[in-house]
């Protein structure tokens, strides 16, 4: 068991470093991997995730400068073990963690391409958090492209490294509100255009939806 954990461990090492990104105009890019064992699913603001092929495992990998953030997100992960919501956490490096792939759609997803989300997701999510607030983290920066509905119907959330963050985020809350006065109204449209979405956010980010969620 021990020689198959560090093989394991050597592999990954070995997909991180095969991993090159590069800075285009602001943006971080990857520019190259090793196709054979990964495949690219995600990016965000600070990291990249691939899925390892044949296995139901993804790799986070943090670019610089945010290569700190794999440890801490390790740390976050460790405390929401047992939660059912958040991935298990395999393993972590310098600057990668090995999670739970999560075969679903995105909240926002889901609102593209018109899949119903039932209020009991809401109710998930909130059980979730709840239990994570029972450990001392104070789960923060929920929104519609960490919040995963899965093929078998369950509710997971990723993207967990600002779970420790001391002040106070409203975004879930808001985003409950928004469900609640809008997506329950039998009138409203249950499949929005991708671009709208962004439109949407891009107005929330700057505080200027405040008094439509109110």
């Amino acid at each position: 068991m021990k020689g198959t954990a560090c093989k394991e461990k050597t592999l990954y090492e070995h997909l991180v470093q095969s991993v090159v990104f590069r800075h285009y105009n602001k943006e971080v890019h990857v520019q190259s991997f090793d196709k054979a064992y990964l495949s690219i699913i995600g990016s965000g603001r600070s990291a990249y995730v691939f899925k390892l092929e044949g296995t139901n495992k993804a790799l986070k990998i943090f670019y610089p400068p945010y290569e700190h953030l794999a440890k801490k997100e390790a740390g976050i992960y460790d405390l929401l073990k047992g939660i059912p919501s958040f991935p298990e956490l395999y393993d972590s490096g310098e600057n990668y963690i090995i999670i739970d792939f999560i075969e679903g759609h995105t909240i926002f997803e889901c609102l593209v391409k018109g899949i119903h989300i039932n209020e009991s997701v809401l109710e998930e999510v909130d059980r979730n958090i709840e239990a994570a607030r029972q450990r001392g983290l104070n789960p923060s920066d929920i929104h519609l492209h960490n919040i995963l509905l899965t093929t078998d119907g369950s509710v997971k959330i990723i993207d967990v490294v600002r779970f420790d963050q001391i002040k106070h985020c409203t975004q879930w809350e808001d985003l409950k509100k928004g469900y609640h006065k809008f997506y329950r109204k039998k009138l409203f449209p249950k499949k929005l255009p991708h671009k709208l979405l962004l439109l949407i956010a891009f107005f929330y980010k700057k505080n200027l939806l405040s008094r439509f969620i109110t």
